[in-house]
C-alpha cells in the first residue's frame, strides 16, 4: 500500500483518485491539497481522505505520505518537485511536465539529484489500444516506422487556467501536443532523436492570446516522421486517433470518439455522459470504463510497481523534458515560419542513427519499387534498375489461372488415389 498525497482537486485530480482506490484498490489518498479550503475540504469528505489543506508544502511533508501525485497548474509543478526533493518524497506529475523546457529541466535535474522516484503522467501511452498497438510495432509486424500521427481535438479543456497563455506555457499545443508528440515517439523510438519541427498554429476561434489550433510536424534523425494535429475548437466530444505507417504495415486506432456504445435520449434524467462530451440529448457514444480507456489505470499499475520494485517507469521526467523541448521548437517555428531545431540540453538516446533505406533488392539487377496484383490475374511488378537508376514493369503472366490449374491437377491426383484404394 501507498499513501498518496494528491496536489490538485479539480477535474484531473478526482479522475487520478479514482482510478488510485478503484484499479490497485490498496493505495490511497490520506492528503489531499487545494488552492481553495473548501475544495480541499469536499474533496476530502467524498474520498474519506484524513487530511486536507490549501498549504501544499503542509500536505507534502506529512509523515504518513509516501508519494505526491501532482495534478496541479502548469505553473505550479515546479514548485511542487522542489518541495518532494526538499522533504524527499516519491512523486508523479501530470503532463506537461514544465511550461517550457528549461522548467522541465530543472525538475528533471532536482529530482535526479535528490534521488527520489520520479514518473510522468503520460495517461494516452497507457491506454489498452496503445499499449497493444506498440506490442505490435516492437515485435515488428509494421517493419521499420517511417511514420506516425497523432490527433486529439475537444472544445477545450475544463478550467480556467488552461487558457490563460502565462499559467498554462501556451494553448493547445502544450495541453494536447503534449500526448500526441509523445505517442509519437514511442512508435518511432524513444531512443531516436528529434531533430527539428515545423509548426503552424493560430487562434481561430476563441477569444484568447494562445492558439486553439495546431499541426506540426516531427523529424527524426532515422528520417521517420511524427505529426501532431490538435484543436481546442473540436465539436463533439474528445477525438483521440493514432495512426503508424511502417514499411510492412500500417495500424490506425481510434481511441475515445467512436466507442462501439451507441445511446439515443432526450436528456431527461441524464447525467455526465463521457469526457469533453458536449450534449447530454440525442445520439451519444459512451464510454464502458472511461477511466481505462484514457489509460489511467495501467499508468497508475506502472508508476507504483516502479515505485516497489525499484525501477523506472515507462515515462519519466526525461520523456517529460523530451516532450517540452519538441514544443518550445514548435512556438518557435510558428513564428518565423521554417524548420526549427529542437535544442536538447540533454540526450541520452542513439546518436548518428542511420536513416530508413527505402531499396529493396528484387534480384541482383533490380530493386523492388512496388508489387500488384491486376484484376486479370497477372501479377504486376514495378523495378529500379540497380545500374542505371531506370524504372521499368515486369508482367507475371496469370498467376490466379495457373494456381487454379495446379490446384484442379492436385485435386485429380487426389481423387483418381481415392478410387484406387476404393477397389
Amino acid at each position: 500500500m501507498k499513501k498518496i498525497a494528491m496536489l490538485g482537486s479539480g477535474f484531473i485530480g478526482r479522475f487520478y483518485t479514482d482510478s488510485l482506490h478503484g484499479y490497485r484498490s490498496k493505495d490511497r489518498v490520506v492528503s489531499i491539497y487545494s488552492r481553495s479550503k473548501e475544495s480541499a475540504k469536499k474533496f476530502a469528505n467524498d474520498y474519506d481522505v484524513p487530511h486536507h489543506s490549501d498549504n501544499m508544502e503542509e500536505s507534502i511533508s506529512n509523515s504518513d505520505v509516501d508519494i505526491v501525485c501532482i495534478a496541479l497548474p502548469n505553473n505550479l509543478h515546479e514548485k511542487a518537485v522542489d518541495l518532494c526533493c526538499k522533504y524527499n518524497k516519491a512523486v508523479i506529475c501530470t503532463k506537461p511536465l514544465g511550461r517550457n523546457a528549461a522548467e522541465a529541466k530543472r525538475m528533471l535535474e532536482a529530482v535526479e539529484k535528490a534521488g527520489i522516484f520520479a514518473g510522468y503522467l503520460e495517461d494516452l501511452c497507457y491506454t489498452p489500444k496503445f499499449i497493444k498497438a506498440l506490442e505490435t510495432v516492437k515485435n515488428g509486424s509494421l517493419g521499420k516506422i517511417t511514420l506516425a500521427k497523432s490527433r486529439e481535438a475537444h472544445p477545450g479543456p475544463h478550467s480556467d487556467w488552461f487558457w490563460d497563455k502565462e499559467k498554462a506555457g501556451g494553448g493547445c499545443i502544450v495541453d494536447l501536443g503534449c500526448h500526441c508528440i509523445e505517442i509519437s515517439r514511442n512508435y518511432i523510438g524513444k531512443d531516436i532523436k528529434p531533430i527539428e519541427v515545423m509548426c503552424w498554429g493560430d487562434t481561430q476561434v476563441k477569444p484568447i492570446d494562445a492558439e486553439d489550433n495546431a499541426i506540426g510536424i516531427v523529424k527524426y534523425e532515422n528520417g521517420a516522421i511524427g505529426q501532431f494535429e490538435v484543436s481546442w475548437t473540436f465539436r463533439g466530444g474528445l477525438d483521440i486517433r493514432d495512426e503508424v505507417n511502417g514499411t510492412e504495415g500500417t495500424i490506425w486506432v481510434n481511441s475515445f470518439l467512436r466507442t462501439g456504445f451507441e445511446m439515443f435520449t432526450t436528456g431527461k434524467g441524464s447525467d455526465y455522459v463521457a469526457e469533453k462530451a458536449e450534449s447530454d440529448t440525442g445520439w451519444l457514444f459512451p464510454v464502458g470504463d472511461e477511466l481505462n480507456e484514457l489509460g489511467y489505470n495501467h499508468m497508475f499499475k506502472d508508476m507504483f510497481e516502479a515505485l516497489e520494485n525499484n525501477r523506472h517507469p515507462k515515462e519519466t521526467f526525461y520523456d517529460g523534458y523530451i516532450v517540452n523541448a519538441i514544443i518550445d521548437a514548435s512556438y518557435k517555428s510558428i513564428k518565423s515560419k521554417k524548420w526549427e531545431k529542437i535544442n536538447l540540453e540533454v540526450w541520452r538516446g542513439k546518436e548518428g542513427v542511420e536513416k530508413i533505406s527505402s531499396l529493396h533488392s528484387y534480384d541482383n539487377e533490380y530493386y523492388l519499387v512496388k508489387e500488384e496484383m491486376t484484376h486479370y490475374g497477372d501479377k504486376k511488378l514495378i523495378l529500379k534498375s540497380k545500374s542505371d537508376g531506370k524504372i521499368i514493369e515486369k508482367i507475371i503472366k496469370d498467376l490466379i489461372n495457373k494456381q487454379n490449374e495446379k490446384n484442379y491437377i492436385c485435386f485429380l491426383v487426389f481423387f483418381c488415389h481415392i478410387l484406387m484404394l476404393s477397389k
